[in-house]
């Protein structure tokens, strides 16, 4: 089989790159360089010369060809933009779901030659094939499973990926690496956003959207009880940053159009309800809504799941009840969408209901 195998300079996509080259098939290696060259000039450096020089040095070793292929315009066009957008009007974003949807298996998808039959990646994740329709299948390594931010995908874009390590924990990925003596068998895993590499967001927010003072308000009581520079950089149930004394404090609520950030030391009160939420612009793997009433939610990334029961849905609108409280619901984040290890899709919050 022809692969397209997108590396990144970690241990898991040189780890999906050996087991495909052992398996066979005809490899060529892709870095994709989506870098923001005046981020950079801004902000300092970033580590993608590092993480080209592990790709080059894994490809060499396994005698797999590598190509560099540029998207930079297309990441700033479909990716950047709408986080910038995003978070200027209050909401909060997760560019790596649009980087996986619009990027590695969009723009790439149709930059490279399809004589490919596939494209492969270091996610932890799993494909199957179901009457027909590609499913997404969460990893057996429920901490670092990555379906929620593959959860954009459509049928043709998962019915053409591949994901060689979705069926390891990340201790075996690391093991076998150490075992293939790959160059990449001891490098950290990077934490950064997808665009950022290791970059700080809070600096990348102040270059384009600037500081602006604003009042910090205690939501409970009404008082101003300090200031800020900006309600972009708080998100909701945000506890550090705030630097008020007799604190915690968490964030509780932002205003946009008044550049206020309310804030709580009571954010935890058992007695404030945070269980439902109203989810948007809904999009299903499948290609059609599933006929569920219940089903299990994530709100981020991570193990944590609750189980939710589908109060209201009409148009393009899913009101959910969650078996559980969760403190960091807010507008902007994507909430995906479980049928047991069946990722079903995903959309975007578009409010949560609370007693404050």
């Amino acid at each position: 089989m022809k692969i397209a195998v997108l590396v990144s300079g970690g241990v898991d996509s040189s780890l999906a790159l050996r087991l495909l080259k052992d398996q066979g098939h005809e490899l060529t290696a892709f870095y994709l360089k989506i870098w923001l060259e005046d981020e950079l000039a801004y902000l300092g450096n970033c580590p993608w010369q590092e993480d080209l020089s592990f790709v080059q040095s894994v490809c060499e070793q396994l005698n797999v060809p590598l190509e560099v292929v540029s998207l930079q315009k297309e990441y700033w066009d479909q990716v950047v933009s709408y986080t910038i957008g995003q978070v200027r009007i209050g909401n909060t974003p997760n560019p790596d779901i649009l980087c996986n949807q619009r990027i590695k298996f969009g723009a790439f998808f149709d930059k490279i030659d399809h004589s490919y039959e596939k494209v492969a990646t270091g996610h932890y994740a799993q494909v199957d094939l179901h009457d027909g329709k590609a499913r997404l299948l969460m990893a057996p390594d429920l901490v670092k499973d990555q379906t929620y931010f593959l959860s954009h995908l459509t049928q043709y874009q998962l019915q053409r990926a591949l994901f060689p390590i979705g069926h390891l924990t990340k201790p075996e990925v690391r093991e076998l690496a150490v075992q293939y003596d790959l160059p990449t068998k001891a490098r950290k895993d990077s934490q950064g956003i997808c665009f950022l590499g290791t970059l700080d967001f809070a600096a990348f927010l102040r270059h384009h959207l600037g500081e602006q003072k604003g009042d910090l308000i205690e939501i409970e009581t009404g008082k101003k009880v300090g200031t800020h520079n900006g309600f972009w950089f708080y998100t909701i149930g945000q506890r550090q940053g705030i630097r008020l004394a007799g604190g915690p404090w968490y964030v509780a609520d932002k205003s946009p159009e008044r550049n206020i950030v309310f804030i709580s030391r009571s954010y935890h009160d058992p007695e404030k309800v945070r269980d439902t939420v109203t989810v948007g612009n809904l999009h299903w793997i499948a290609g059609h809504t599933p006929t569920l009433k219940k089903l299990q939610v994530k709100l981020r990334h991570g193990a944590q799941r609750y189980d939710t029961e589908i109060i209201h849905h009409e148009n393009d609108l899913l009101a959910l009840k969650l078996q559980g409280q969760d403190q960091g619901i807010a507008a902007g984040q994507f909430a995906v969408f479980y049928d047991g290890s069946v990722c079903l899709g995903g959309g975007t919050i578009i409010r949560s209901k609370e007693q404050v």
